[in-house]
């Protein structure tokens, strides 16, 4: 049997030992585990990162939150705490409004007086002659004028404060409803935001989210601004009361003074119709006595000429007697007793007769000056009539200032009014 051999080629390559063989799986086997290890290091230190980064996502998500619920919460107080500041404004303006109103009403009213005043004034300038006194009636209506242009002046200097106060409420008002509408806005954005979450379907990046917005400012300003906005408020609110207490204690004690002087100025003219009733009165029973004296002064003027002419027939008859007996003749013409005797007689007759001539002059003189004095009287009477009558008709005017009479009945004929008016009930005789 014949034997073949076998013709072997080899690779023209480096051929490895056995060693670097195995030398080669070690270092294989090696990096392997080295990789495993840091496979499993990473993954490790992964699920560490993972568990941390959530814990710390969540963390700060509940904290972002806490503070998003704070910020709501805070704002919710502010803004409750400037609606109340906010309503008590509009309280106080309505309550300033209404007391400003109450005011301008009282000066409206005033108007009333006013005119009155005026008319009586001119009514009582209406008198005549000697009654155009400065008496106490005139003195007290321009006193009482004077009250009510001081009244005037007063609550219009108060309505004109009010007036100011209620502006600067109005302007005061206006800024606290802007704060509460940003409040408002800003607290709706923030709840908005808390009620969102990563689940929410509207969430997306931000390109820059992180900046500062304009015309921001920092939380320190806020506050400060928030508390400044409220302080003014409070401080426009600190004299608000002051105001309305000044405006109703301006209209009572400006009512009080007008009522007590308006009392003063119908004393006085009371008491002046009292007195020029009374003058009147007495000039009246004057003018009757004067009357009755020139009666008698006219009775005894007749019974002095009477007198006069008696004498004067008495003095004829002396001297025709004494003419007669001159008419004697011779011896007879002497000048005996009886012709001494109506000598005397001539002479006490004329001296008689001069003597009544001058009484009766007297007597006309006298009773020309009862006279010439009896139309003074009766000038001074009409003028305190007139005046007597101008004053009534004064005090009745004055009845607009109380809405109506008086008293509670009102006398049903013009002479009972006279007589209520001026309190001459006294005076007058009953039936």
């Amino acid at each position: 049997m014949a034997f073949q051999s076998l013709l072997v080629l080899e690779k023209p390559l480096q051929h490895l030992a056995l060693s670097d063989w195995n030398n080669r799986l070690n270092t294989l086997r090696n990096v392997a585990d080295a990789r495993r290890g840091d496979a499993f290091r990473i993954r490790h230190s992964s699920r560490n990162l993972r568990n941390e980064t959530r814990i710390e996502g969540d963390w700060t998500n509940y904290e972002t939150n806490e503070a998003l619920a704070d910020r709501v919460s805070e704002l919710n107080r502010w803004r409750d705490a400037i609606a109340n500041t906010f309503e008590r404004i509009e309280r106080e303006m309505k309550l300033l409004s209404e007391e400003k109103c109450s005011t301008e009403r009282e000066l409206e009213a005033m108007q009333n007086p006013l005119s009155v005043i005026g008319e009586c004034l001119t009514m009582r300038d209406c008198r005549l002659g000697a009654e155009m006194t400065y008496d106490d009636a005139d003195t007290e209506i321009k006193n009482e004028l004077c009250v009510l242009e001081n009244n005037q002046r007063l609550l219009a200097d108060q309505c004109q404060k009010a007036w100011e106060k209620l502006c600067r409420l109005e302007e005061v008002k206006f800024k606290l409803g802007l704060e509460i509408g940003n409040k408002e806005e800003a607290e709706d954005l923030d709840m908005a935001q808390l009620a969102l979450d990563k689940f929410a379907a509207n969430i997306t990046y931000k390109p820059d989210s992180t900046r500062i917005p304009k015309n921001s400012c920092s939380y320190q300003s806020w506050l400060e601004h928030t508390k400044n906005m409220k302080q003014l408020a409070e401080n426009e609110l600190a004299d608000t009361y002051a105001i309305r207490e000044a405006l109703f204690v301006c209209r009572e004690k400006a009512r009080n003074m007008l009522t007590s002087q308006q009392e003063r100025a119908e004393h006085s003219i009371r008491k002046r119709i009292f007195e020029t009733q009374r003058a009147r009165n007495e000039l009246e029973w004057q003018q009757l006595k004067m009357k009755e004296e020139m009666e008698k002064a006219v009775c005894e003027i007749k019974t002095l000429e009477q007198a006069l002419r008696d004498k004067t027939d008495g003095l004829k008859l002396a001297e025709t007697r004494l003419e007669n007996r001159a008419q004697r003749s011779g011896m007879e013409l002497c000048l005996d007793e009886a012709h001494d005797q109506l000598c005397l007689e001539v002479h006490k007759l004329r001296d008689i007769r001069r003597r009544l001539i001058d009484k009766i002059d007297e007597a006309k003189t006298n009773y020309n000056l009862l006279e010439e004095h009896a139309q003074k009287i009766d000038v001074d009477l009409e003028n305190k009539q007139h005046s007597l009558m101008t004053d009534i008709r004064a005090l009745d005017l004055r009845q607009r200032l109380k809405g109506g009479e008086f008293g509670a009945a009102k006398p049903s004929a013009q002479t009972d009014r006279n007589i209520e008016l001026t309190k001459m009930e006294k005076e007058i005789p009953k039936n």
